[in-house]
């Protein structure tokens, strides 16, 4: 994932999100619950308007290929380490832990690229705790490769979830060297009018 230059200018604590993306986020973590759920939500080059959401695979999530899967626990044994390997007592797993599968991140990458998009929004979901960042979160999220402009969205689909924004426990964040800062989620029908931009046509037919 390449930084821009000018990703080092101040940022406006806000995601602004149309609706129907709220909801397909929702939607996608509820039918993976009780595993996490992931994907990103593209945008072009330049803009902060989350445009295209792209469901990613939770590389963690068992694939009933038994060599495949063991091969996964042992690099989510080296990414998390010993700090980070269990949760509340138990190894992590597919319902306390996302990655994104690699073959495909990369595939995803190239086509963000030939259509001059980047990932306005990583999303994920939380099943057992608040949508708050993990540690592991905000490893996973920081580090060199990392680009400060990223929105990243949590989600609760644990039974205790609070309402946060249009009845669902989602919040969104900036994880930059990191250091964590929650920003406003404003939800909006189009970007027709919305600060990030006038149009003169609507975003959707």
């Amino acid at each position: 994932m390449c930084v821009r230059a000018d990703a080092e200018r101040t940022l406006d604590v806000v995601l602004v999100i149309r609706a129907d993306l709220v909801e397909h986020i929702m939607a996608h973590a509820r039918e993976e619950h009780p595993h996490e759920a992931c994907g990103m939500i593209a945008g072009a080059e330049g803009d902060e308007r989350p445009e295209r959401l792209i469901r990613m695979l939770n590389a963690a999530k068992p694939s009933g290929d038994e060599s495949a899967d063991e091969q996964e626990r042992a690099m989510r044994s080296v990414l998390l380490g010993d700090a980070h390997a269990e949760y509340q007592g138990e190894q992590r797993s597919s319902t306390t832990y996302y990655t994104f599968d690699t073959k495909q991140r990369l595939r995803v990458q190239r086509e963000m690229d030939a259509r001059d998009e980047w990932p306005v929004v990583i999303y994920h979901s939380h099943t057992r705790s608040p949508a708050y960042p993990s540690q592991v979160d905000i490893d996973l999220a920081s580090g060199p490769a990392s680009d400060p402009r990223i929105h990243y969205v949590i989600v609760s689909t644990r039974d205790e979830a609070s309402p946060t924004v249009g009845g669902y426990e989602f919040r969104s964040f900036r994880i930059v060297n990191g250091v964590v800062t929650e920003e406003d989620v404003e939800v909006v029908e189009s970007y027709m009018f919305s600060h990030t931009g006038a149009d003169d046509v609507p975003d959707r037919a």
